[in-house]
This record gives structure tokens, C-alpha cells and sequence, in this order.
């Protein structure tokens, strides 16, 4: 498999899973918009069968190599993001874990339990970015005592091993080029932005501003019937030269930060508040 076919499976995943995520691709393709993405994102667990080094095994095969890593203390999360040596155009890759070594007995003994149970041959397969959720059918009292801990965790019991989000690059764009607008149109189409931090995250003078909507909110088969939880985003992100003209290539921690929490829960209103 190719890093086309990587990305076009990957994409395909994402958008069938994720309704918002197809018509908002549309709607700025409908506007005229070249639709590239910055970077794709995902997240695991801080065990050696299944943390970033493992899931970044088939980008590093294919000219990938690391270049920069972020620590999230309150979150309890590392990551790192690679870029392709010979081809500047292809998407990031940002890859977190969750650092299950410093939450409680009950989250550390929940992951050891379902990665126990994971087909090992899955779990060394380097297609583990496709493989979901390897242990089962999770259970939605455990999916809500994870979540009192930590939306992460929360997370990855649900969904499992997949792409969490994509992001896209509004460097291309003509029209909207300025998260302000892409916002302002995402908004009075009925999407809700993810207001942590702001709705814009970091700045011109940090060099990158991020956006993001919330997740869309979908039916998931759990042990105990359908329920409905938040799945993926789409974020937005622009860049800007350093002093040298050239664009900033990495992440800002704290903007990086309140991103993650579009995969929390919500009430559903217009403000997007997290619960």
C-alpha cells in the first residue's frame, strides 16, 4: 500500500463515519476553494504494543520522519508530528498517547484489559491506523466511568484505532482565506465551533491559528444498545512566515490543547459548551 492508498482509505473512513465532514469538504469546493489538508491525526495509548512509535510505522517506511513533540500535562498526553522528507505538500502527521501510566488503577487496568484482548497479529499489523476497535464492543458504563477521567481515554475505548481527525489547509484557499470567515460560514450553515480557548486558537504572531468544529455526535453500538457519542472533527488551520519567509511547520501545546476537547461531550446548543 501506497501513502495515496494510506491517505485515501484513511479519508474514507473518516468521512463515512462523520457526516459533517463530506459536506463541509463540498460546501468550499462548491466555493471555488482548492481543498488540501495540513495534517492528519491520531491517538492511542502510551503501551509498547500500540503507542506512537507503532502507529507511526507506516508513515516513517514511506519518507516520514519526526519533527517536532508537544507534552500535555493536564491532559496527560505526549505527542509528536512528522513530515515528509522529499515532499513538503504532503499532510502532517500528528500522533498523540494518552500517558495511561498517570491516571487511576481503573484506567490503567481497563486499557491493559482491552489491548490484552486485541488480536496480537492486529496489534502488530502496520494496518493498526485502520483497525477500530480491536477488543469488541465497548461497554457504555465503562465508555462513562472513562469519561469522568479523561475524554482521551473515553475516546479510544469507543472508537479505537482510526483517524481522529483531518485539517485543512487554508493557506490554499482564495475566498476564504481566514478562519474568521470559514467560521462565520460554518456557523450559519448549523455547525457548532469548538469555543475552548476561543474560537480561534493561537495567533499571527504564534504563527499558526486553528479552528475546529465539534464532533459530530453519532450512533454507536455499546454492549447495553445504540448510544450516541461525539466521534471525529474537521479542523482548519492557517500558517504564517517566520522572519526568514518561511511558513511555520510545527504545533502550538497550548492550542493544540483545547483542540483535543472537540471530541468532548457537549449540550448540543449553539455554544458548543462542554459538559
Amino acid at each position: 500500500m501506497d501513502l495515496q492508498q494510506i491517505y485515501n482509505r484513511l479519508w474514507k473512513d473518516y468521512t463515512e463515519q462523520n457526516p459533517s465532514v463530506k459536506k463541509i469538504y463540498n460546501l468550499f469546493i462548491n466555493e471555488g476553494e482548492t481543498v488540501n489538508h495540513d495534517h492528519i491525526a491520531f491517538r492511542t495509548f502510551n503501551d509498547p504494543r500500540v503507542n506512537i512509535d507503532m502507529l507511526a510505522k507506516p508513515f516513517i517506511e514511506r519518507g516520514y520522519e519526526p519533527k517536532g513533540e508537544y507534552h500535555f500535562k493536564k491532559k496527560k498526553a505526549y505527542a509528536q508530528h512528522f513530515e515528509h522528507k522529499d515532499d513538503p505538500t504532503l499532510p502532517r502527521i500528528f500522533i498523540s498517547h494518552l500517558l495511561t501510566e498517570q491516571l487511576s488503577d481503573y484506567v490503567q487496568e481497563t486499557v491493559s484489559r482491552i489491548l490484552s484482548k486485541s488480536p496480537l497479529k492486529e496489534l502488530t499489523s502496520e494496518a493498526l491506523i485502520f483497525s477500530r476497535t480491536l477488543w469488541g464492543t465497548p461497554n457504555y458504563e465503562v465508555y462513562d466511568k472513562l469519561r469522568e477521567e479523561s475524554e482521551y481515554a473515553a475516546w479510544m475505548y469507543a472508537f479505537g484505532f482510526r483517524v481522529n481527525h483531518f485539517a485543512m489547509k487554508v493557506n490554499d484557499f482564495e475566498r476564504f482565506n481566514q478562519l474568521e470567515s470559514i467560521n462565520d460560514r460554518l456557523k450559519k450553515e448549523g455547525w457548532i465551533m469548538n469555543k475552548s480557548g476561543g474560537e480561534i486558537k493561537g495567533s499571527k504572531e504564534q504563527l499558526l491559528e486553528q479552528s475546529s468544529i465539534m464532533a459530530d455526535k453519532i450512533d454507536v453500538q455499546f454492549e447495553e444498545g445504540m448510544k450516541k457519542a461525539p466521534a471525529c472533527y474537521y479542523e482548519f488551520t492557517k500558517r504564517y512566515p517566520d522572519e526568514k519567509g518561511n511558513l511555520f511547520g510545527g504545533f502550538i501545546t497550548s492550542s493544540a490543547d483545547k483542540i483535543f476537547e472537540s471530541t468532548n461531550q457537549y449540550n448540543g446548543g449553539a455554544s458548543g459548551e462542554l459538559y
